[in-house]
């Protein structure tokens, strides 16, 4: 279904945006029109991130005339496999300001606006308003539903995009989206496809599971595509539709997504009228995890001092690393024993540990304390009282313990 162009045509172009767009200008669908309408388009893209970079880049290079980033994070260098728009000597930099600069050196004549901040409650329509279209590049299922919610308050359709390891996802959000006649097309939002998060711990991020590097490129330049279709009016955006990409078998696929007419947000009954607290909506452990490791969470200064006591002879107990094996590979607490998370889902990894009867403590960690605190509740119900795990897990223990290991 094609869609009225979101966006009126600027005055004219200049002669250097002529010649820097003619291969738009002599493409019949785009033309000067089509050219006038991104030029006066604004754009926000949240996240300077492996989706952000990719869209940034195409929106920049597309003529889009203002561009916005909202992003507060700082570049590290694991960003650079991915995240093409820094390079080594951004590391440590703000990611909206490297961002901006590099937009900048591709594209002059675009006004980049900077939202150097993390985006909540309390400024989240504040940013969004006077901005034509949302391009998501979150990688937080809070976040997401937070965006959602805001773009609809407001009316703003938003391209949204998810990546994982060799897969990826895309869609075109715009609940409020009407056709050539103004009538109503019955379009979903985020929380169509998605009415509840999933449960805590069961989706690894983007930081816990990986992505291939150029996966990014592949979803960022679809949700670019989405964003010129919509603000143009040209082709058919994938609005009310699921685009998949399998990488490793080379597969696209799109699903129907349609309005369900029993949406929190957008249905005929809706019961999220404001915005609501998001973390508590989604939840970054289960309860019962938030349960185990109140009271049975150590630092990593005071492992340190029990693996010292432990090589003395003073003390005994089982340090269980709940990590991937090939994320065992890249750092590891010395003295530690690898036994996955998922082996403590199936059940598998108490014949592993020493009995309930020997005494021996069980101490876990991961990388930074969640997939911990998820098996600590199994440990702890099966009879493991004084069972602890690690709060900020092997990311603490390098950064306060050993320095000398890599991060990632």
């Amino acid at each position: 279904m094609s869609f009225p162009a979101l966006v009126e045509p600027a005055d004219e172009l200049t002669i250097d945006e002529v010649r820097r767009y003619s291969r738009h200008l002599i493409i019949p669908d785009v033309g000067m029109t089509g050219q006038k309408r991104l030029k006066n388009a604004k754009v926000l893209v949240i996240g300077a991130g492996g989706l952000g970079s990719p869209a940034l880049l195409y929106l920049a290079a597309a003529g889009v005339g203002t561009i916005g980033i909202a992003e507060f994070d700082e570049v590290d260098e694991s960003n650079l496999q991915r995240q093409i728009i820094h390079g080594q000597s951004d590391i440590g930099r703000p990611k909206a300001e490297s961002a901006r600069d590099s937009i900048k050196e591709a594209n002059p004549y675009v006004n980049v606006v900077v939202h150097n901040e993390r985006l909540d409650n309390d400024n989240v329509m504040s940013v969004f308003e006077g901005y034509d279209l949302i391009v998501d590049g979150t990688d937080n299922f809070a976040t997401r539903y937070m965006v959602n919610d805001a773009a609809y308050f407001l009316k703003i359709p938003y391209v949204w995009g998810s990546i994982y390891r060799f897969d990826g996802q895309a869609s075109v959000f715009w609940p409020h989206a009407t056709d050539e006649n103004g009538d109503s097309v019955e379009a979903p939002c985020y929380r169509c496809l998605y009415p509840e998060p999933p449960p805590p711990g069961m989706v690894p991020s983007c930081a816990e599971g990986g992505v291939l590097g150029v996966l990014c490129a592949s979803i960022g330049s679809i949700q670019v595509n989405e964003a010129i279709k919509v603000l143009t009016g040209v082709g058919d955006p994938a609005v009310g539709r699921l685009v998949i990409y399998e990488a490793l078998e080379l597969e696209w696929r799109k699903l129907k997504v349609r309005k369900d007419p029993n949406c929190a947000l957008c249905g005929e009954n809706a019961t999220v009228t404001e915005l609501i607290d998001y973390d508590a909506f989604c939840g970054a452990i289960s309860e019962e995890a938030a349960d185990a490791a109140a009271g049975s969470t150590i630092s990593v200064t005071q492992l340190e001092h029990m693996l010292k006591e432990r090589e003395e002879g003073t003390r005994d107990f089982v340090l269980v690393d709940v990590r991937e094996p090939n994320e065992y590979e890249i750092n590891k607490i010395p003295g530690s024993v690898l036994i996955p998370k998922g082996d403590f889902l199936n059940g598998s990894a108490l014949e592993q540990l020493p009995s309930v009867d020997s005494g021996k403590q069980i101490v876990m960690h991961c990388k930074s304390g969640v997939r911990s605190a998820e098996t600590l509740a199994i440990v702890q119900g099966a009879g493991y009282d004084e069972a602890v795990h690690v709060g900020g897990g092997i990311v603490a223990w390098v950064n306060q313990i050993d320095p000398s290991q890599p991060s990632y």
